[in-house]
């Protein structure tokens, strides 16, 4: 609950507290703001076992965490129904991209000589490298007077 605080950040509210109530009354508030959380969460329990009573014996293994969009795409897709484990275990995205790179570089890969292979007999490979035009030497390069 309180994870994202800092022990320098507990010691100032505790100051806080000690400064507003008083070290008479403290004791007294800790147990009123503890009592209530302990009514907040009992609540949220009764509540929760009152809908998964409505709801059935369909839904014994529902989780209101599934609620949450992030967590039940996650377990969807953890689900080994729809294959999709052999689907990204047969995908190497690095070794695609390394691919990608040296065909973009025009530098022959394994994978890529092969095809370039079968690419030759049907009337060659395509460069589509960008190769820089060099300018003469008395060629000063374009000025433009709006950029500076």
């Amino acid at each position: 609950m309180f994870n994202d605080i800092g022990p320098l950040e507990l010691v100032t509210i505790i100051v806080l507290a000690v400064l507003v109530f008083g070290p008479d009354k403290l004791p007294k508030v800790i147990q009123d703001v503890m009592r209530t959380i302990r009514k907040i969460r009992e609540f949220s329990e009764s509540a929760k076992q009152d809908i998964r009573d409505e709801l059935g014996p369909d839904f014994k293994d529902f989780e209101f965490e599934d609620l949450n969009p992030k967590s039940f795409i996650r377990k969807q897709l953890d689900n080994d129904e729809l294959g999709l484990k052999e689907i990204r275990n047969g995908f190497d995205l690095k070794k695609e991209m390394a691919e990608v790179t040296d065909v973009v570089h025009g530098r022959e890969s394994e994978s890529s000589s092969s095809s370039s292979a079968s690419s030759s007999s049907t009337g060659g490979r395509v460069d589509m490298t960008k190769k820089p035009e060099e300018p003469g030497k008395d060629e000063r390069p374009p000025f433009d007077a709006d950029a500076t």
